[in-house]
């Protein structure tokens, strides 16, 4: 009976059918970008903002003054460009701050006529009124509203902004669990159709929420069902190809995501505020509907699924499409992938070399992205163009993926994997202690490690798919994975509060994890020019030494053979 490799390389590995579903599917990876980073342009931190209490909103409003004015007549100076306190302008209460010997029943009227809408400080003695903490009321200065200015995430609140980001990727990781293992059970199509429209719904929820908590609340499921679209493309995508196509459409689809990463400051610095920016981004999955009609079932998973008769009516549509012909003969197909029942945690520590590369795994998968994330966010942060610093950032992107195509089958996995995570590492451990006087110096440096942590990312997609057995690799690819998402959740808050206390500081723990992960992954084995595993013993040989027989390299004798 032909396995569906077999067949597959009858109808085409990779023709037509597959370059249209692949290009199809690729835009997914754009709409996913969006998301991920949008947190960006989302939640921006407003120019200036202050906090304006009653009376000073009541004085605003009787002298007629823009945004501009009332800054610079009664917010505090002392506080810098955002103030989480504000001047005692009430009038009753003013009056009884100002002079302790007058009268506290004096006239609210006539304390309020006191101050004056050219200088609304010279009631007081020493010209600068008690401040007193906000409690609403806040003022804005800037061009765009964002999250930060709907919702006041700022002082007291700050850390709420990060709490968004952080539930987003939570729902990443509840994703892949969820719709994986809805993937893996009803099909790829149909969980990658509901995700889109899952997508779509709650991000118009979230572009027009009432208050804080719905908001908060659809964007954990928006996240859920992003990933929902995001793995069961990737998975189709790869499904498929021929084997011999698997590595490069695996990485191709990743530029797409760098398309999204390009695109986004375009969408947000044509949009002025935070609502039309989370429409734009989100709109488009609607439009992914249509693939119903356009991208059929994987026939990898029908044929695991008892399906044949359907599988082997779609390799012959592939076949058609691809100008190929599927013999009469292939009237059965097999897979030859066997998945182990119930595979667990124990499965993938159990012997020594799974259980080093199962850990080293988990750690790249964190620190790529935790420190990708956080030199994302951190453009939001440092000042400058942020539209154009966003788009060159994404741009820098592009040549990660042709570095990758370039060296892996050259030098191997385990060098490009070790060399871009310590790039990573030592470019932002370099930027953290440059002058501030050299901005083009600490941006081409940043850049580098930009580049190095999108390479790393990309690496380990492919090294982890290599160095499990087939009888594991869903599941090991699966766990792994989830440190990514867990990276994520960390991210926000590693990077806003530690840059609140200094600025580079994030750039240090970044540098420091990218730099430890870069030795961490020369442990493991290289995979270059070998055939997957297919069991756990098959893990356990790699990387070990070769024997030599007079100058010949021979097979380890099996033990208990007869040498």
């Amino acid at each position: 009976m032909p396995s569906f490799d077999e067949a597959l390389q009858r109808a085409g590995e990779f023709g037509r059918f597959q370059r249209r579903v692949f290009l199809l599917l690729c835009l997914t990876g754009v709409t996913f970008a969006f998301l991920f980073v949008a947190v960006v342009f989302l939640g921006s931190r407003p120019e200036r903002f202050w906090c304006r209490g009653p009376g000073a909103a009541a004085l605003a409003e009787r002298c007629g003054w823009s945004a501009e004015e009332e800054w610079n007549r009664t917010a505090p100076e002392r506080a810098g460009p955002g103030s989480c306190q504000r001047f005692l302008l009430e009038a009753a209460d003013a009056t009884a701050t100002a002079t302790a010997t007058a009268n506290a029943n004096a006239n609210a009227s006539a304390a309020a006529a006191a101050l004056s809408c050219a200088d609304p400080l010279a009631a007081f003695p020493n010209r600068s009124a008690p401040l007193v903490p906000c409690r609403g009321g806040w003022r804005y200065v800037q061009a765009h509203s964002t999250v930060v200015s709907e919702f006041d995430l700022v002082c007291a609140n700050a850390w709420m902004l990060d709490l968004t980001q952080a539930i987003l990727n939570l729902g990443f990781l509840a994703g892949a669990f969820t719709l994986g293992y809805a993937a893996d059970r009803y099909g790829r199509i149909v969980v990658y159709l509901i995700s889109c429209f899952g997508v779509g719904v709650t991000g118009v929820v979230v572009a027009f929420a009432p208050n804080f908590p719905v908001f908060v609340v659809f964007r954990f499921l928006q996240g859920v069902f992003a990933k929902g679209t995001w793995m069961t493309c990737y998975v189709i995508v790869t499904e498929i190809v021929g084997s011999k196509q698997r590595r490069i459409v695996g990485i191709v689809i990743q530029m797409f995501f760098t398309l999204g990463i390009i695109l986004l400051p375009g969408i947000a610095y044509f949009i002025p505020n935070w609502q039309g920016i989370q429409l734009a981004i989100t709109l488009p999955n609607f439009l992914f509907l249509l693939y119903y009609w356009a991208v059929p079932e994987s026939p990898r998973w029908l044929v695991t699924r008892k399906k044949g008769d359907e599988a082997l009516k779609i390799l012959r549509s592939i076949a058609k499409c691809n100008g190929k012909y599927l013999s009469p003969s292939f009237s059965e197909i097999t897979v030859t992938d066997e998945e182990v029942s119930n595979p667990s945690f124990l499965d993938l520590v159990r012997t020594p070399q799974m259980r080093k590369c199962t850990l080293i795994l988990m750690f790249a998968w964190f620190t790529s992205a935790l420190v990708y994330q956080g030199l994302v966010m951190r453009l939001g942060i440092v000042g400058g163009n942020l539209y154009m610093n966003f788009f060159i950032s994404g741009v820098v992107e592009l040549p990660a993926a042709l570095l990758i195509l370039l060296t892996i089958e050259r030098l191997g996995r385990r060098l490009p994997f070790a060399a871009s995570n310590i790039l990573a590492g030592v470019a932002c451990l370099v930027t953290a202690f440059l002058p501030e006087g050299t901005p083009w110096l600490r941006t081409t440096v940043a850049t580098l490690g930009r580049l190095g942590i999108t390479m790393a990312f990309e690496i380990v997609y492919l090294v982890n798919s290599e160095l499990y057995p087939t009888t594991l690799r869903n599941f090991g690819v699966s766990l792994c994975s989830g440190l990514c998402d867990f990276g994520g959740i960390v991210a926000p808050f590693l990077l806003f509060r530690l840059a609140a206390l200094w600025l580079e500081l994030p750039l240090i723990i970044f540098g420091v994890l990218a730099s430890v992960c870069g030795g961490l992954v020369m442990l493991l084995p290289e995979t270059k020019g070998i055939a997957l595993p297919e069991t756990v013993d098959d893990v356990e040989k790699l990387g070990s030494p070769p024997s030599y027989k007079c100058g010949r390299k021979q097979k380890a004798p099996v033990p208990g053979a007869p040498l």
